[in-house]
């Protein structure tokens, strides 16, 4: 992984797909070390959406601190860029008082922003255009604002339902305000010097392991609830279409409660989406040399690896 530059401020990372084990074994971790956690997970940041964001309880935090979960509303707007100025400050704050940040979650774009010098500067925001654009959604349609969003950028229209209308609008917003598609976004800078004094780790497990454990997290959410918790988000007035209800667990729960499918037929969708996203997940890690992997799969291993990781980097930081 690299020489580390004592002068730097220390950052562990502990990344991967989802259901590997991520949040277990980094609350070992900083147990053993007096690190604290630092989430980068684009679902945990929402308030009142915690069976279908797999949100770790007080319980299996054991005490220990953990930050940027449950920091907005459901409707309220976050992005990458606010997520990487909040979690650099507490970052900061954590290694200040003396303790060790541990960046955790598998959201890929969250953890690369914070560790890398990704630049969202140039994405600015027009409140107006959204709002005309935004009404042209509402008399037209939203395939018009797809349709114009492919003709200017392809690559991300490719990426984005045409339902997806925030998401198309912030989109075609983009363009608008600089001359640039969104995919050309977020820039990195090359060459610039190393931000923290890293050591990432990556947890992975064989594929079959994998999927038994997704499937068995879906059923788990079923007995605790998911489908009242969507309920409830619906009831309080939360729109189907907004980001947060757009999450894995969440929309599929919304196609049973409206009547389009039966709950096991939403239960088994949501099963295949989740393992459709780990292995996307796994494609994005697999691309950083820097990350350090280690086999999981059975309560035996996860403790392994969390004692391996406390191993290595108590000889580096």
């Amino acid at each position: 992984m690299g020489k580390n530059n004592k002068c730097l401020p220390p950052l562990l990372v502990i990344t991967g797909p989802t259901a590997t084990g991520k949040s277990e074994v980094a609350v070992q971790v900083a147990g053993k070390v007096g690190g604290e956690i630092v989430s980068a997970d684009s679902m945990l940041v929402y308030r009142h959406m915690d069976i279908g964001t797999a949100k770790p309880s007080e319980k299996e935090m054991r005490g220990i601190p953990h930050h940027l979960i449950s920091i907005i509303e459901p409707d309220q707007d976050y992005s990458v860029a606010v997520f990487q100025k909040q979690a650099r400050e507490v970052i900061a704050d954590i290694y200040e008082r003396g303790k060790l940040p541990i960046l955790v979650g598998g959201t890929g774009l969250y953890v690369r922003s914070v560790i890398d010098h990704y630049d969202f500067t140039g994405a600015c925001r027009d409140e107006a255009l959204r709002s005309r654009l935004s009404e042209e959604a509402a008399r037209y349609g939203y395939e018009l604002l797809h349709r114009r969003l492919s003709g200017v950028d392809r690559q991300t229209a490719g990426k984005l339902h045409p339902r997806d209308v925030r998401r198309v609008i912030r989109a075609l917003e983009v363009y608008y305000l600089t001359g640039k598609p969104l995919s050309s976004y977020p820039k990195t800078i090359e060459y610039a010097e190393p931000l923290y004094s890293l050591v990432i780790f990556g947890l992975t497990m064989e594929r079959k392991t994998l999927y038994r454990r997704i499937e068995q997290r879906v059923e788990d959410m079923i007995e605790a609830g998911l489908v009242e918790e969507v309920q409830s988000l619906l009831n309080a007035g939360y729109s189907p279409r907004l980001t947060s209800m757009q999450g894995l667990g969440y929309k599929e729960m919304q196609l049973f409660l409206t009547g389009e499918v039966l709950l096991p037929q939403a239960v088994e969708l949501l099963k295949r989406n989740t393992r459709r996203f780990a292995k996307r997940q796994l494609t994005w890690f697999r691309r950083d040399e820097r990350i350090k992997w280690i086999e999981t799969g059975s309560r035996r291993r996860l403790d392994d690896a969390a004692q391996e990781i406390t191993g290595y980097i108590e000889g580096v930081f």
